[in-house]
């Protein structure tokens, strides 16, 4: 961009005597030289554009967290709940493997899949609020043992054919998808309970034995030092 600078400028008059044609009289002019205009580079302030953050980078913001992220909330609706956390993450595990934006085909959403009739019921506002998710999941798997007296088979085939099904069949319905929904989470609950009462000790690997020579004479090998002395070593 340029600007000019007059208001810079010198400025030029000069007098010129000369001769009026007419009456023959010294007649006295002043000339003055109109102002230059000066051209002026005036700087300009160059923004650089700012850099698109990387995809991995917004990614991370964005993206869940795994499965143990969920572990001091678990603990905490489980301690509400008066419910083992063993058990809610073992639901969560074959419910949607800690996706919290997990969808069925049958409509169940979120973490503990919940259908939306479940999470009005239970008062969910937003299924894929992790904490929403979890503490509606918690208060249905609750309600279920206190309805079954603590049976956790028919509760938690209630939790996946309802307990229309469960009363119906007077029992685990006799749907391959529920009765195998059940066995997944008893397997699942039995690993956990395992892994906390027995968990994995760190151990070491044993130290290497030392080298020790191997049996029978030793070997003597004779050395020639730079003196002309001579000894003697084994090996």
């Amino acid at each position: 961009m340029w600007a000019a600078g007059p208001e810079d400028a010198p400025r030029h008059i000069t007098s010129v005597v000369r001769s009026d044609p007419q009456t023959g009289k010294l007649v006295r002019a002043v000339v003055v030289t109109p102002k230059l205009v000066v051209e002026r580079k005036v700087a300009e302030t160059v923004v650089a554009p700012r850099p698109a953050a990387p995809a991995s980078a917004v990614a991370a913001e964005t993206a869940p967290p795994a499965g143990t992220g969920f572990d001091d909330l678990v603990e905490s609706v489980a301690a509400q709940h008066s419910l083992s956390p063993q058990l809610i993450r073992s639901v969560i595990k074959v419910e949607s493997n800690y996706d919290p934006y997990a969808v069925s085909p049958k409509g169940a959403l979120g973490l503990m899949q919940l259908i939306p009739a479940t999470a009005r019921r239970f008062g969910v506002a937003d299924v894929f609020n992790p904490a929403e998710n979890i503490q509606g999941g918690a208060k249905y798997l609750r309600y279920l043992l206190d309805l079954y007296n603590w049976d956790y088979a028919l509760a938690l085939a209630a939790y996946n054919a309802g307990e229309a099904a469960v009363a119906k069949y007077g029992g685990i319905p006799p749907f391959a998808e529920t009765r195998n929904y059940v066995e997944q989470v008893h397997r699942e609950l039995e690993k956990s309970v395992a892994a906390e009462a027995h968990p994995a000790s760190q151990q070491q690997a044993p130290p290497a034995p030392a080298q020790t020579a191997p049996p029978g004479p030793a070997h003597i090998r004779e050395v020639v030092q730079a003196d002309g002395s001579v000894r003697y070593i084994s090996r």
